[in-house]
């Protein structure tokens, strides 16, 4: 099985590119972040004429997760148990959207961004982890040798090489020590996360200003966190940084997991 990962930045914008690279790159499933729409919205035409078969989950203009496979979709599930809620008044977010494929249960995850340290965001993104941590240890007590992989877009630079310039985020969201810590902790309660081995030094997104992408400023953001039964059976991972490339390129490119 091929599984790629990507944060589109809007699906309507891009569904020719994102269909495209489906095509060229064989990826059997894919988990998007950051469709940008309903799920009425959502082009599933140009999907199902490619030959996948897609679940969106999308609730206004903004956030959005979906899965489109080549195989069947089962046992879908917009949301996790215990998923707080933002806003006033409280509202759930679509940011989380799970389906088993080919025996291997599929979470396309977009991670709240946090927007600065002051901010209520940032706690929400803290509890949102927090939350994801409680839920990923009962489905590892569940089913202790169950395939299980969360991608998606993390909003973390895990470690101080994952950013271009780490002094360039002094004080900033994405690299503070409460964020990494709530990741370690999904990676200390079995999690492995899957491509770094295979993609040491690479980056997954750029932003937009500053020329970012042709200096390769960037950060890796966008991650795979995986079951101990599923990480054993990765044989390989890549980013594909000609998405990036172009004219009407998201900020991030995909990230690609073969699994055996």
């Amino acid at each position: 099985m091929r599984l790629a990962t990507w944060n589109v930045n809007s699906v309507r914008a891009r569904v020719d590119r994102v269909v495209a690279f489906l095509e060229r790159s064989g990826t059997d499933v894919l988990a998007m972040q950051e469709t940008k729409c309903r799920d009425d919205q959502f082009p599933h035409l140009a999907f199902h004429a490619a030959g996948y078969e897609v679940v969106h989950h999308g609730l206004s203009q903004w956030n959005g997760v979906a899965i489109a496979s080549r195989l069947p979709l089962e046992d879908v599930e917009a949301g996790f148990d215990g998923m707080p809620t933002w806003g006033e008044p409280a509202a759930a977010e679509a940011r989380a959207i799970g389906a088993t494929v080919g025996g291997v249960r599929v979470w396309s995850l977009y991670v709240p961004n946090g927007r600065a340290l002051d901010d209520p965001h940032y706690r929400y993104k803290l509890d949102w982890l927090a939350a994801l941590r409680t839920a990923a240890l009962g489905w590892q007590a569940a089913d202790p040798a169950g395939a299980v992989a969360l991608v998606g877009d993390w909003n973390i630079a895990p470690l101080d090489e994952d950013v271009w310039d780490v002094a360039a985020f002094a004080g900033a969201t994405h690299v503070s020590q409460p964020e990494r810590e709530a990741l370690a902790a999904l990676r200390d309660a079995g999690l492995t996360e899957v491509t770094r081995r295979f993609t040491p030094g690479a980056y997954t997104y750029w932003d937009y200003k500053q020329l970012r992408f042709p200096r390769n400023e960037g950060m890796r953001i966008d991650l795979a966190l995986t079951s101990p039964a599923l990480a054993a059976r990765v044989t390989g991972a890549h980013v594909d940084r000609d998405e990036r490339k172009g004219k009407g390129a998201s900020d991030h490119a995909p990230v690609v997991i073969d699994i055996d």
